[in-house]
Formats: structure tokens, sequence, C-alpha cells
């Protein structure tokens, strides 16, 4: 039997998660989005002004089908395309749409047979670097060192009802905003300025960018 700890950031506190309560356009989907970095969750919990609560879990995994996006099986163009297939994202330009496309017919993963998804998680600020590469402008390696730099961490995310039924409520402890959101801050303001820094000059000579792989494809 598998027990970890599981932490979730909100505005209020949560002992009964619903799957159909979640944001139908989260990164895979509707679900329960969770992290085992209480200091992450700290920092989802709270807004500029205004307090939250860190949720605290236990989340037995036995019995569960469990989808590892860390996995050899899969890579950062996997992790990509789901996260483009769920999130409204806007094409600007033909290479987005036809990336789009390329990435969907050769990258996509089903998620209907999954209990739980584990994967990482895109701040919004760090979907930036997903449009960015869907736009052309940094390569597939400078979208893997966006993702390690940030040190967002996975996000185990809960999609069928029998993973909800392995998830116990423990307690719940508020969040001062006074405290976090400076630190919510500080990681946004690492984004913009590691995006800024990969995107100040595009080197097609260097890496592999979407439209090599649509012209392989």
């Amino acid at each position: 039997m598998k027990k970890i700890d599981l932490y979730h950031g909100s505005d209020m506190i949560i002992k009964r998660p619903e799957p159909e309560k979640g944001k139908k356009h989260n990164d895979y989907g509707q679900g329960f989005y969770c992290t085992r970095h209480i200091k992450l969750a700290k920092e989802w919990a709270v807004d500029s002004n205004r307090d939250g609560y860190v949720n605290h879990y236990s989340f037995d995994m036995s019995g569960l089908k469990v989808l590892d996006l860390g996995s050899e099986e899969f890579n950062i163009l996997n992790w990509i395309t789901i996260l483009l297939e769920h999130r409204i994202t806007r094409m600007n330009g033909p290479i987005a749409e036809q990336g789009l496309a390329y990435l969907t017919s050769h990258y996509h993963v089903d998620l209907s047979d999954a209990d739980v998804v584990i994967g990482y998680r895109a701040d919004d600020s760090y979907f930036s670097f997903a449009r960015a590469f869907i736009s052309n402008t940094i390569s597939v390696e400078q979208l893997e060192q966006a993702m390690y730099l940030g040190e967002l961490g996975n996000q185990y995310f809960l999609r069928s009802p029998k993973a909800f039924s392995h998830l116990f409520f423990i307690d719940a402890e508020t969040v001062d905003h006074s405290t976090y959101y400076p630190l919510k801050q500080g990681r946004d303001e690492l984004a913009r300025n590691n995006y800024n820094e990969l995107t100040s000059s595009i080197d097609y000579s260097k890496g592999t960018y979407l439209i090599d792989l649509i012209r392989k494809g």
C-alpha cells in the first residue's frame, strides 16, 4: 500500500473534493490538482490581498492506474500536446495551426484510462513558454530547459471517481498572503525573466523548432 501526502492551495477549505467542480480548461482537464510540496501549495492558495488555505490529504495510490508523464515512454512534446489540447490557446498564424495538428497526431496521450496523471504544472506565467514554442519562437530544448528551471515540480491530477475515493482529508492551514504572495510574485518574475532571455534572439541553426518537426513529419 503506497500512501503519500498531497496538498492543495485554495481560497477555501475543501474536505471532500468533487471532480465536476474543477475547471474544464486546466492543464490536463477537469479534476483535482495537488502537489507534494506544501510551499508551492501555499503560494497557489493566496492572492495579492487575500489569505488562503492549504488543504492536506493522505492519498492511497494502491490499485490505481497512474500515468506518469515523467516516465521514459513520454517526453516534453507529449506534455505540451496535452497542455495545448486542454487549455484555451489562440493559434496565431499557419505555423501554430499546423504545429498543433502535427503534435496532436504524433504526440497525443489518451488520459481516459488513467485514475491519476503525474506531470509538470504550468503556472500561467510559464504557459507563455508553451505559446512561444507553438509560435516557433523557442526550440524543444529551450522549452525543456524552461520547465526544469521553473522548479514547479510535479502535480498530481486526480481524474476518476476511484482516485477521489482514495483521497482522505487530514487538515487545513491558513496561509498568510503577506508572506506567500511575494514568493508567488517572485516565481512569476523569474518566469518572465527566463522567457525574455530565451526569446531575445532566435537562432534556427541550433535546436529543434516546431517547423523542423512539421517538415520531418
